[in-house]
């Protein structure tokens, strides 16, 4: 059963979480304002000084179409589906769309619940940005961005956050290498979709 705080679901569930209650999650946040003031920080560059700050970039597999198939690996999250978590609804990134995410952990699950607050779609630009809601153990964005420059693809992510539940707060340094772990398996994960896919994908 999920623990409730007020109308906004709180971080831990015991098992796993089905799909169908990831978007039940989610629909319940529809009307939730972000949890931070600086929205659309991660894709402006101008992040705010009292948070945390993160940015990691990786350039992806060489090959003709990497830029293509880094933007629809984006599409269909495979970099989140890689990493091992699970997000609700599962349809593509679309700006001020309300989604839940579910990590497992341990015997539980954590689920975070975020506004797409933003989606760049440009002709060598494909990326966007979400932002945490009530109910998030963290407070903050996270931007998630593949860019083609010449011949090179590369995918970078970019973050700013600090804790908002006790739990996290609590969790300090641990806490830390959880988000610096899961950001290296999302790096992984789109560049293990960008490498998988056959002539026949392209």
């Amino acid at each position: 059963m999920l623990i409730s705080r007020g109308s906004h679901p709180s971080v831990f569930r015991l098992g796993r979480v089905s799909l169908d209650d990831l978007e039940a999650i989610a629909h319940r946040s529809v009307e939730a304002r972000p949890t931070y003031d600086e929205v659309g920080a991660t894709l402006t560059g101008k992040m705010p000084p009292s948070f945390r700050h993160d940015r990691e970039v990786i350039e992806l597999p060489a090959r003709p179409d990497a830029f293509e198939r880094g933007v629809d690996g984006l599409r269909c999250w495979a970099a989140h589906r890689g990493a091992g978590l699970r997000v609700g609804p599962d349809t593509s990134p679309v700006e001020g769309g309300t989604i839940a995410i579910a990590a497992p952990v341990g015997p539980v699950t954590a689920v975070a619940v975020c506004r797409v607050i933003a989606v760049v779609d440009e002709p060598n630009r494909y990326g966007f940005a979400y932002g945490t809601l009530p109910g998030h153990p963290e407070r903050g964005e996270e931007a998630f961005v593949v860019e083609r420059v010449d011949a090179r693809t590369t995918f970078t992510i970019t973050a700013f956050s600090r804790p908002a539940e006790l739990l996290a707060r609590l969790g300090g340094p641990m806490t830390r290498r959880i988000q610096r772990s899961t950001t290296r398996r999302y790096l992984d994960a789109l560049a293990g979709f960008v490498a998988s896919a056959s002539t026949a994908d392209s």
